[in-house]
Protein backbone atom coordinates (compact mmCIF):
# COMPACT_ATOMS: atom_id res chain seq x y z
CA UNK A 1 0.00 0.00 0.00
CA UNK A 2 2.83 2.36 0.84
CA UNK A 3 4.40 1.85 -2.60
CA UNK A 4 1.05 2.38 -4.28
CA UNK A 5 0.48 5.63 -2.38
CA UNK A 6 3.77 6.98 -3.69
CA UNK A 7 3.20 5.98 -7.31
CA UNK A 8 3.37 9.15 -9.42
CA UNK A 9 0.06 10.24 -10.92
CA UNK A 10 0.05 9.87 -14.72
CA UNK A 11 -3.32 11.54 -15.24
CA UNK A 12 -5.88 13.63 -13.42
CA UNK A 13 -9.69 13.47 -13.36
CA UNK A 14 -11.58 16.69 -14.05
CA UNK A 15 -14.69 16.61 -11.86
CA UNK A 16 -16.29 19.53 -13.72
CA UNK A 17 -18.63 22.12 -12.23
CA UNK A 18 -19.96 20.95 -8.84
CA UNK A 19 -23.69 20.21 -8.41
CA UNK A 20 -24.44 20.13 -12.15
CA UNK A 21 -25.16 16.40 -12.57
CA UNK A 22 -27.88 15.87 -15.15
CA UNK A 23 -27.25 19.24 -16.77
CA UNK A 24 -24.59 18.04 -19.18
CA UNK A 25 -26.57 18.84 -22.35
CA UNK A 26 -27.54 22.32 -21.17
CA UNK A 27 -23.93 23.03 -20.15
CA UNK A 28 -22.65 21.77 -23.49
CA UNK A 29 -25.00 24.13 -25.36
CA UNK A 30 -23.95 26.99 -23.05
CA UNK A 31 -20.20 26.38 -23.54
CA UNK A 32 -20.54 25.83 -27.28
CA UNK A 33 -22.66 28.97 -27.76
CA UNK A 34 -20.24 31.26 -25.95
CA UNK A 35 -17.20 29.61 -27.54
CA UNK A 36 -18.62 30.17 -31.04
CA UNK A 37 -19.62 33.75 -30.14
CA UNK A 38 -16.05 34.36 -28.95
CA UNK A 39 -14.50 32.93 -32.12
CA UNK A 40 -16.85 34.72 -34.54
CA UNK A 41 -16.85 38.05 -32.68
CA UNK A 42 -13.08 38.29 -32.28
CA UNK A 43 -12.41 37.10 -35.83
CA UNK A 44 -14.73 39.84 -37.11
CA UNK A 45 -12.85 42.44 -35.05
CA UNK A 46 -9.57 41.15 -36.53
CA UNK A 47 -11.05 41.26 -40.03
CA UNK A 48 -12.15 44.86 -39.55
CA UNK A 49 -8.74 45.94 -38.26
CA UNK A 50 -6.74 44.12 -40.94
CA UNK A 51 -8.85 45.32 -43.90
CA UNK A 52 -9.35 48.96 -42.92
CA UNK A 53 -6.41 51.36 -43.28
CA UNK A 54 -8.23 53.78 -40.95
CA UNK A 55 -7.75 51.28 -38.13
CA UNK A 56 -4.01 50.85 -38.62
CA UNK A 57 -3.24 52.84 -35.48
CA UNK A 58 -1.71 51.84 -32.11
CA UNK A 59 -5.12 51.68 -30.42
CA UNK A 60 -6.46 49.13 -32.91
CA UNK A 61 -3.14 47.29 -33.12
CA UNK A 62 -3.47 46.51 -29.41
CA UNK A 63 -7.18 45.73 -29.83
CA UNK A 64 -6.22 43.22 -32.54
CA UNK A 65 -3.78 41.60 -30.11
CA UNK A 66 -6.54 41.47 -27.50
CA UNK A 67 -8.83 39.70 -29.98
CA UNK A 68 -6.14 37.06 -30.64
CA UNK A 69 -5.82 36.36 -26.91
CA UNK A 70 -9.60 36.32 -26.45
CA UNK A 71 -9.74 33.56 -29.07
CA UNK A 72 -6.95 31.57 -27.42
CA UNK A 73 -7.97 32.05 -23.76
CA UNK A 74 -11.24 30.03 -23.76
CA UNK A 75 -9.57 27.46 -26.05
CA UNK A 76 -7.44 26.38 -23.07
CA UNK A 77 -10.41 24.89 -21.21
CA UNK A 78 -13.63 24.95 -23.29
CA UNK A 79 -12.88 22.18 -25.86
CA UNK A 80 -11.94 19.64 -23.17
CA UNK A 81 -14.98 20.64 -21.14
CA UNK A 82 -17.30 20.16 -24.12
CA UNK A 83 -15.77 16.76 -24.96
CA UNK A 84 -16.53 15.26 -21.57
CA UNK A 85 -19.96 16.90 -21.44
CA UNK A 86 -20.67 14.78 -24.54
CA UNK A 87 -19.78 11.67 -22.56
CA UNK A 88 -16.07 11.44 -23.40
CA UNK A 89 -13.43 10.69 -20.79
CA UNK A 90 -12.94 13.22 -18.01
CA UNK A 91 -9.30 12.28 -17.58
CA UNK A 92 -6.48 14.63 -18.56
CA UNK A 93 -2.85 13.58 -18.72
CA UNK A 94 -0.26 14.95 -16.31
CA UNK A 95 1.37 16.83 -19.20
CA UNK A 96 -2.02 18.07 -20.44
CA UNK A 97 -2.84 19.42 -16.99
CA UNK A 98 0.52 21.22 -16.84
CA UNK A 99 -0.11 22.69 -20.32
CA UNK A 100 -3.55 23.94 -19.29
CA UNK A 101 -2.11 25.65 -16.23
CA UNK A 102 0.76 27.20 -18.20
CA UNK A 103 -1.35 28.57 -21.06
CA UNK A 104 -4.10 29.75 -18.73
CA UNK A 105 -1.62 31.92 -16.81
CA UNK A 106 0.40 32.86 -19.90
CA UNK A 107 -2.65 34.15 -21.75
CA UNK A 108 -4.25 35.64 -18.64
CA UNK A 109 -1.08 37.52 -17.72
CA UNK A 110 -0.60 38.69 -21.33
CA UNK A 111 -4.13 40.08 -21.32
CA UNK A 112 -3.44 41.79 -17.99
CA UNK A 113 -0.30 43.43 -19.43
CA UNK A 114 -2.16 44.29 -22.63
CA UNK A 115 -4.90 46.16 -20.77
CA UNK A 116 -2.15 48.15 -19.04
CA UNK A 117 -0.49 49.00 -22.37
CA UNK A 118 -3.87 50.00 -23.82
CA UNK A 119 -4.45 52.32 -20.85
CA UNK A 120 -1.04 53.92 -21.48
CA UNK A 121 -1.97 54.32 -25.15
CA UNK A 122 -5.18 56.16 -24.21
CA UNK A 123 -3.20 58.32 -21.77
CA UNK A 124 -0.73 59.28 -24.51
CA UNK A 125 -3.54 60.00 -27.01
CA UNK A 126 -5.58 62.22 -24.68
CA UNK A 127 -2.92 63.84 -22.49
CA UNK A 128 -0.27 64.33 -25.21
CA UNK A 129 -2.22 64.48 -28.52
CA UNK A 130 0.42 66.49 -30.41
CA UNK A 131 3.19 64.05 -29.50
CA UNK A 132 1.05 60.89 -29.71
CA UNK A 133 2.46 59.59 -33.01
CA UNK A 134 5.98 60.07 -31.67
CA UNK A 135 5.29 58.47 -28.27
CA UNK A 136 3.41 55.48 -29.74
CA UNK A 137 5.45 54.92 -32.90
CA UNK A 138 5.49 51.45 -34.54
CA UNK A 139 8.78 50.50 -32.85
CA UNK A 140 7.41 51.32 -29.37
CA UNK A 141 4.21 49.37 -30.11
CA UNK A 142 6.24 46.33 -31.21
CA UNK A 143 8.48 46.51 -28.12
CA UNK A 144 5.48 46.81 -25.77
CA UNK A 145 3.75 43.86 -27.43
CA UNK A 146 6.85 41.63 -27.33
CA UNK A 147 7.41 42.62 -23.70
CA UNK A 148 3.91 41.47 -22.76
CA UNK A 149 4.53 38.10 -24.43
CA UNK A 150 7.96 37.59 -22.84
CA UNK A 151 6.92 38.79 -19.38
CA UNK A 152 3.86 36.55 -19.40
CA UNK A 153 5.93 33.57 -20.55
CA UNK A 154 8.31 33.99 -17.60
CA UNK A 155 5.39 34.48 -15.20
CA UNK A 156 3.57 31.33 -16.38
CA UNK A 157 6.78 29.26 -16.48
CA UNK A 158 7.58 30.10 -12.85
CA UNK A 159 4.07 29.19 -11.69
CA UNK A 160 3.97 25.94 -13.69
CA UNK A 161 7.41 24.90 -12.40
CA UNK A 162 6.44 25.59 -8.78
CA UNK A 163 3.23 23.57 -9.02
CA UNK A 164 4.48 20.60 -11.05
CA UNK A 165 7.87 20.13 -9.39
CA UNK A 166 5.88 18.75 -6.46
CA UNK A 167 5.10 15.00 -6.33
CA UNK A 168 1.54 13.90 -7.09
CA UNK A 169 0.65 10.42 -5.92
CA UNK A 170 -3.09 10.62 -5.33
CA UNK A 171 -5.87 11.65 -5.01
CA UNK A 172 -6.14 12.81 -8.61
CA UNK A 173 -9.59 14.48 -8.76
CA UNK A 174 -9.27 18.11 -9.93
CA UNK A 175 -12.24 19.95 -8.43
CA UNK A 176 -13.00 22.07 -11.49
CA UNK A 177 -13.43 21.86 -15.28
CA UNK A 178 -9.75 22.64 -15.98
CA UNK A 179 -6.37 22.65 -14.20
CA UNK A 180 -5.51 25.77 -12.22
CA UNK A 181 -3.32 26.38 -9.16
CA UNK A 182 -6.07 26.52 -6.46
CA UNK A 183 -7.44 23.09 -7.45
CA UNK A 184 -4.21 21.29 -8.41
CA UNK A 185 -1.95 22.26 -5.48
CA UNK A 186 -4.09 20.51 -2.78
CA UNK A 187 -3.54 17.20 -4.64
CA UNK A 188 0.25 17.27 -4.10
CA UNK A 189 1.59 14.75 -1.57
CA UNK A 190 4.21 17.16 -0.20
CA UNK A 191 4.41 20.52 1.54
CA UNK A 192 2.73 23.08 -0.74
CA UNK A 193 3.17 26.17 1.44
CA UNK A 194 6.05 27.63 -0.60
CA UNK A 195 4.32 27.04 -3.95
CA UNK A 196 1.07 28.46 -2.56
CA UNK A 197 2.70 31.60 -1.15
CA UNK A 198 4.78 32.30 -4.25
CA UNK A 199 1.92 31.63 -6.70
CA UNK A 200 -0.60 33.80 -4.83
CA UNK A 201 2.00 36.54 -4.38
CA UNK A 202 3.08 36.29 -8.03
CA UNK A 203 -0.46 36.48 -9.41
CA UNK A 204 -1.47 39.11 -6.86
CA UNK A 205 1.52 41.40 -7.42
CA UNK A 206 1.24 41.26 -11.22
CA UNK A 207 -2.52 41.92 -11.18
CA UNK A 208 -2.29 44.66 -8.54
CA UNK A 209 0.62 46.43 -10.23
CA UNK A 210 -1.12 46.40 -13.61
CA UNK A 211 -4.38 47.60 -12.06
CA UNK A 212 -2.61 50.48 -10.27
CA UNK A 213 -0.92 51.50 -13.53
CA UNK A 214 -4.32 51.46 -15.28
CA UNK A 215 -5.83 53.59 -12.49
CA UNK A 216 -2.90 56.02 -12.70
CA UNK A 217 -3.37 56.38 -16.45
CA UNK A 218 -7.09 57.03 -16.05
CA UNK A 219 -6.56 59.50 -13.20
CA UNK A 220 -4.33 61.53 -15.53
CA UNK A 221 -6.87 61.12 -18.35
CA UNK A 222 -9.75 62.39 -16.18
CA UNK A 223 -7.71 65.45 -15.14
CA UNK A 224 -6.88 66.23 -18.77
CA UNK A 225 -10.45 65.69 -19.99
CA UNK A 226 -11.92 67.98 -17.32
CA UNK A 227 -9.68 70.75 -18.65
CA UNK A 228 -11.32 70.49 -22.11
CA UNK A 229 -13.63 73.46 -22.49
CA UNK A 230 -16.25 71.99 -24.84
CA UNK A 231 -18.69 69.35 -23.62
CA UNK A 232 -18.50 67.64 -27.02
CA UNK A 233 -14.73 67.30 -26.69
CA UNK A 234 -15.07 65.84 -23.19
CA UNK A 235 -17.70 63.37 -24.37
CA UNK A 236 -15.53 62.26 -27.30
CA UNK A 237 -12.50 61.77 -25.04
CA UNK A 238 -14.45 59.77 -22.47
CA UNK A 239 -16.15 57.64 -25.15
CA UNK A 240 -12.77 56.47 -26.48
CA UNK A 241 -11.92 55.16 -22.99
CA UNK A 242 -15.27 53.71 -21.89
CA UNK A 243 -14.94 50.44 -23.82
CA UNK A 244 -11.45 49.76 -22.49
CA UNK A 245 -12.44 50.63 -18.92
CA UNK A 246 -15.46 48.29 -19.12
CA UNK A 247 -13.23 45.43 -20.31
CA UNK A 248 -10.72 46.10 -17.53
CA UNK A 249 -13.42 45.91 -14.83
CA UNK A 250 -14.84 42.68 -16.32
CA UNK A 251 -11.32 41.20 -16.41
CA UNK A 252 -10.22 42.08 -12.88
CA UNK A 253 -13.48 41.23 -11.10
CA UNK A 254 -13.21 37.42 -11.52
CA UNK A 255 -9.43 37.49 -10.90
CA UNK A 256 -9.97 39.07 -7.48
CA UNK A 257 -12.71 36.58 -6.58
CA UNK A 258 -10.63 33.56 -7.66
CA UNK A 259 -7.30 34.33 -6.02
CA UNK A 260 -8.15 36.41 -2.94
CA UNK A 261 -10.43 33.94 -1.22
CA UNK A 262 -9.08 31.13 0.99
CA UNK A 263 -11.35 28.26 -0.10
CA UNK A 264 -11.42 26.67 -3.56
CA UNK A 265 -13.35 24.04 -5.45
CA UNK A 266 -16.86 25.28 -4.58
CA UNK A 267 -19.72 25.85 -7.01
CA UNK A 268 -19.24 29.62 -6.74
CA UNK A 269 -15.52 29.30 -7.65
CA UNK A 270 -16.43 27.32 -10.75
CA UNK A 271 -19.07 29.87 -11.76
CA UNK A 272 -16.52 32.68 -11.45
CA UNK A 273 -14.10 30.67 -13.60
CA UNK A 274 -16.83 30.15 -16.22
CA UNK A 275 -17.43 33.91 -16.24
CA UNK A 276 -13.69 34.57 -16.60
CA UNK A 277 -12.87 31.83 -19.14
CA UNK A 278 -15.99 31.53 -21.25
CA UNK A 279 -18.28 34.57 -20.97
CA UNK A 280 -15.88 37.54 -20.76
CA UNK A 281 -13.89 36.75 -23.97
CA UNK A 282 -17.16 36.83 -25.92
CA UNK A 283 -18.10 40.26 -24.55
CA UNK A 284 -15.07 42.25 -25.74
CA UNK A 285 -16.12 42.26 -29.43
CA UNK A 286 -19.55 43.59 -28.40
CA UNK A 287 -18.05 46.20 -26.08
CA UNK A 288 -15.58 47.50 -28.65
CA UNK A 289 -17.83 47.32 -31.72
CA UNK A 290 -21.08 48.66 -30.26
CA UNK A 291 -19.37 51.72 -28.78
CA UNK A 292 -17.03 52.39 -31.70
CA UNK A 293 -18.26 53.87 -34.99
CA UNK A 294 -14.92 53.27 -36.75
CA UNK A 295 -14.99 49.54 -36.01
CA UNK A 296 -18.64 49.19 -37.05
CA UNK A 297 -17.98 51.07 -40.30
CA UNK A 298 -14.85 49.02 -41.09
CA UNK A 299 -16.66 45.78 -40.29
CA UNK A 300 -19.63 46.67 -42.46
CA UNK A 301 -17.30 47.60 -45.30
CA UNK A 302 -15.29 44.38 -44.98
CA UNK A 303 -18.45 42.23 -44.96
CA UNK A 304 -19.88 44.02 -48.01
CA UNK A 305 -16.59 43.57 -49.88
CA UNK A 306 -16.59 39.89 -48.90
CA UNK A 307 -20.11 39.38 -50.23
CA UNK A 308 -19.29 41.24 -53.45
CA UNK A 309 -16.15 39.17 -53.97
CA UNK A 310 -18.11 35.96 -53.41
CA UNK A 311 -20.80 36.99 -55.90
CA UNK A 312 -18.17 38.03 -58.44
CA UNK A 313 -16.36 34.73 -57.97
CA UNK A 314 -19.58 32.76 -58.54
CA UNK A 315 -20.38 34.68 -61.70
Amino acid sequence: VKMRNHTPVAEFLLTGIPHTQGLERALFVFFLTFYLLTLVGNLLILLAILTSSNLHTPMYFFLGNLSVFDICFPSVSSPKMMFYLLGQSRTISYQGCACQLFFYHFLGCTECFLYTVMAYDRFAAICHPLRYTVIMNPRVCAILTLSTWMGSSVHASVLTFLVFRLPYCGPKEVGNFFCDIPVVLPLACADTSLAHRVSVTNVGVVALLCFLLVLTSYARIVISVLRISSSEGRHRAFSTCSAHLTSVLLFYGPVVLIYLQPASGSWLDSMVQVLNNVVNPSLNPLIYSLRNKDVKLALRKALIQGVQFRLHFRN
